[in-house]
């Protein structure tokens, strides 16, 4: 097994990393400075207010943003109106804060809340985890601090897009509900705000009379499925319906299912329900991509792309605007940074709201 490759692509409001391994794509993260995940971040928050129904307590931390410190991560005994150093240990989500751990200095903290630290975003992340991978960007920004986290000996600097094509086709997969299969099944994936919910479509296996071929397909579905969970940071209840099969010939796959997701340390097989889908659980730990991206894509995640396309097609001298809808344009003036960042590296860009202009046609032209 060849040595994994971390990518790290740059663009206006957005860090996109992968880890490349043996020809494919084994981690995906998506990050947005003006949106910070938080994961890892170290506060001092006050204790708001106890909550014994729920075995913790909710601590305001600076902003309006509020996080849940359990009483097993240091709650228990704290008073109302107490100042605590905490960190993020997981990251807002589904609606819900941040949620919080203990971190006891070594003299007594006081207000105001304050943001003491940030934790360490994915490159440095998937660099501690891989010590032996060499990390590819194609911003001088990034990999000057890059090289002063990890070393100058594992970062280079790409003239050319850290994403080739099967990267970004790779990401492309990940921004949808569809996942194909070897030989022309398909994967449908879909959160919803209590479970989520992967469908195995067998495709021209449907109503076929090859057992064998079905069980192969269903099998190389339970492989990729728990891959996609992995990649797409999905969490909390998830059924799989397989495609065609009965109940005691799905009870034949589990060991398959239990072998897939024991690459994933946070994902567990729970068994078959009634209705014979297989039932597991994640760990909550990242925000899922769909609340990420939005799924149909999000104005702002239309918006960045679009960018991060016509910064590679710039010209020095032009004069480029971006005809998009008024949702993304309004998104992107929402968006801190984003078009500051396009105009250091490209020059001004003018916005050109066209409420006829459909999603996934907005681009970047010249003026």
């Amino acid at each position: 097994m060849a040595a994994p490759l971390i990518l790290v692509s740059a663009s206006p409001g957005e860090q996109r990393t992968a880890l490349w391994r043996d020809g494919r794509l084994d981690a995906a993260f998506v990050e947005r400075p003006s949106r910070p995940e938080g994961l890892g971040d170290l506060h001092v928050g006050r204790l708001n207010a106890r909550a014994p129904a729920m075995a913790g307590a909710f601590v305001a931390l600076v902003g309006d943003d509020t996080g849940f410190l359990p009483d097993s991560e240091g709650a228990k005994g704290r008073t109302e109106g107490e100042w605590l150093r905490v960190a993020v240990t997981r990251a807002a989500q589904g609606g819900k804060g941040p949620r919080l751990s203990l971190r006891p200095p070594p003299e007594p903290v006081s207000g105001p809340p304050r943001l003491l630290s940030r934790g360490p975003d994915a490159p440095l992340r998937l660099a501690a985890q891989h010590p032996d991978a060499p990390l590819l960007t194609d911003s001088a920004a990034t990999a000057a601090r890059l090289r002063a986290a990890v070393g100058v000996e594992r970062v280079r600097l790409s003239a050319a897009p850290a994403f080739d094509d099967a990267v970004e086709a790779a990401f492309e997969e990940l921004s949808g509900p569809e996942v194909a299969l070897p030989g022309g099944g398909r994967l449908s994936i879909h959160p919803t705000p209590a479970l989520v919910a992967i469908d195995v479509d067998a495709g021209g296996l449907a109503g076929g009379r090859d057992a064998a071929a079905h069980m192969a397909l269903n099998r190389a579905a339970l492989f990729e499925a728990a891959r996609q969970i992995r990649l797409r940071h999905l969490a909390g209840a998830i059924l799989l319906d397989m495609a065609g099969l009965p109940v005691a010939r799905r009870k034949a796959l589990l060991p398959a299912m239990q072998e897939a997701a024991a690459a994933d340390p946070d994902l567990r097989v729970l068994g078959l329900t009634g209705l014979g889908l297989i039932e597991m659980q994640r760990r909550r730990v990242r925000a899922p991509l769909h609340e990420v991206l939005g799924q149909p894509l999000s104005a702002l995640s239309r918006g960045l792309a679009a960018l991060r396309a016509g910064l590679r097609q710039a010209r020095p001298g032009a004069r480029l605007a971006l005809t998009a809808s008024p949702a993304v344009c309004a998104a992107l003036r929402g968006c801190p940074g984003a078009l500051d960042a396009f105009a250091e590296a490209a020059g001004p860009l003018a916005l050109r709201p066209d409420p006829l202009c459909p999603p996934g046609q907005e681009h970047v032209h010249g003026d």
